[in-house]
């Protein structure tokens, strides 16, 4: 069998991912989903012109040398003043109070002489002066922040500024995790002569949190077939909207997972991809649940989390694809192979600017080295090798 492209696997998958579904959630809950209408200004935002510092509000014609001036009242946040502000008049105002009627700038204190209800300035008027205008900030209608955006907290503050008390985002998918493997043991558990301890659930669930209503971890199933089905079953039984089993997705006697699979009723849209590390990768659906086989091999499988998994997920949520960088080499990188190469390397900051260091380690079991990695360079088939400076595509290692 060929292998497949890794652009038009991709497609494939993307394709198969669902329509935003759009929930409402508290504006005290929204921080870190992923907006699925916008957010438009209820206001104008300042609903009023406000002052922009604390000092004295007139009318700038009548701002002249030792010319004194009729202290009429005050305006301060949430008690304005009552009234219009005539010629030779001004008002004492403080930050963020309304600017009344009539007065048109506004004086710092540091920049007044007082003298009981009398008020004259040391420094000229300038029209309109530290006056935030009406809507300056935000007008009624206006979108704040876009659809597909993961809110931070400086999204939730404006929200909450343009009077949103809920926010519709879109429903995270749930997601199923299961290791195969007779050699697999649980961090924490005595090594017999033929074990390993199994990794992959481990640094799959926190990669994929960030994007899932919950992330379920079904364990370590070995390699008896009957013993795969029956947890296979009752993971379908439970219809999460993604399944993701590491292990088993190869063509050795131990390897069950897409036979069993396809017994369950899994139509397998395509496996053996076109890259390295993680050939091995099954991708079907079952139902509404989209279905990942992922390489048993620890960086293999959390290379082809974030080159396959990830993009579904931000597809899922309405976020856009994931933007590769374009930096140079500090280091040169040798002869790929026809499979497509996603290398690990460190991002460093140098006197001129960032740069990726391309990690020689190859080894799809070599989690030390996939550790170290902030970024993989995006290798093409049959690429000749880059010199030193030579810009190159990588793909950030972004865990959230």
């Amino acid at each position: 069998m060929s292998l497949l492209p890794v652009d038009e696997a991709l497609a494939a998958i993307l394709a198969r991912v669902p329509e935003i579904a759009p929930e409402e959630v508290d504006l005290s809950a929204a921080a870190g989903r992923v907006l699925a209408a916008p957010i438009i200004a209820q206001h104008d935002q300042p609903p009023f012109d406000a002052s922009a510092m604390d000092g004295y509000a007139l009318r700038a014609a009548d701002v002249a040398p030792d010319q004194w001036l009729d202290i009429v009242g005050t305006s301060q946040a949430g008690a304005g003043f009552i009234g219009t502000v005539g010629p030779g008049q001004a008002i004492r105002i403080f930050t963020g109070a309304p600017v009344p009627p009539g007065a048109d700038t506004v004086i710092m204190q540091e920049e007044a002489v007082r003298d009981g209800n009398r008020v004259r300035f040391t420094a000229p008027a300038r029209l309109g002066h530290s006056i935030r205008p009406r809507g300056n900030d935000f007008s009624t209608g206006h979108i704040l922040v876009e659809p597909g955006t993961r809110l931070q907290p400086m999204q939730i503050a404006v929200a909450a500024a343009a009077n949103c008390g809920s926010l519709a985002v879109a429903r995270r998918p749930r997601i199923a995790l299961l290791a195969t493997g007779d050699e697999l043991v649980l961090p924490g558990t005595p090594l017999g002569p033929d074990q390993i301890v199994a990794s992959n659930s481990f640094g799959l669930a926190p990669l994929f949190a960030p994007y899932a209503n919950d992330v379920v971890d079904l364990g370590i199933v070995p390699d008896r077939i009957d013993l795969l089905r029956d947890t296979l079953a009752r993971a379908f039984a439970d219809e999460p909207d993604i399944l993701v089993t590491t292990g088993g997705a190869s063509v050795g006697e131990h390897d069950l997972v897409q036979d069993v699979l396809k017994d369950l009723g899994v139509t397998l849209d395509f496996w053996r991809i076109n890259m390295r590390p993680g050939k091995p990768l099954m991708f079907g659906t079952r139902g509404k649940t989209l279905v990942f086989g992922l390489p048993g091999n620890p960086v293999s499988a959390m290379v082809t989390a974030l080159v396959f998994v990830l993009p579904a997920l931000r597809k899922w949520l309405g976020q856009p694809p994931q933007a590769s960088w374009r930096l140079p080499l500090l280091a040169p990188t040798p002869p790929n192979t026809a499979r497509r190469h996603f290398m690990r390397a460190q991002l460093v900051h140098t006197d001129t600017g960032p740069g990726l260091l391309p990690i020689s380690q190859t080894d799809s079991g070599h989690t030390s080295s996939l550790s170290r990695a902030d970024m993989l360079i995006i290798q093409p088939e049959h690429d000749p090798g880059q010199p030193i400076g030579a810009l190159v595509e990588a793909l950030p290692i972004n865990f959230g």
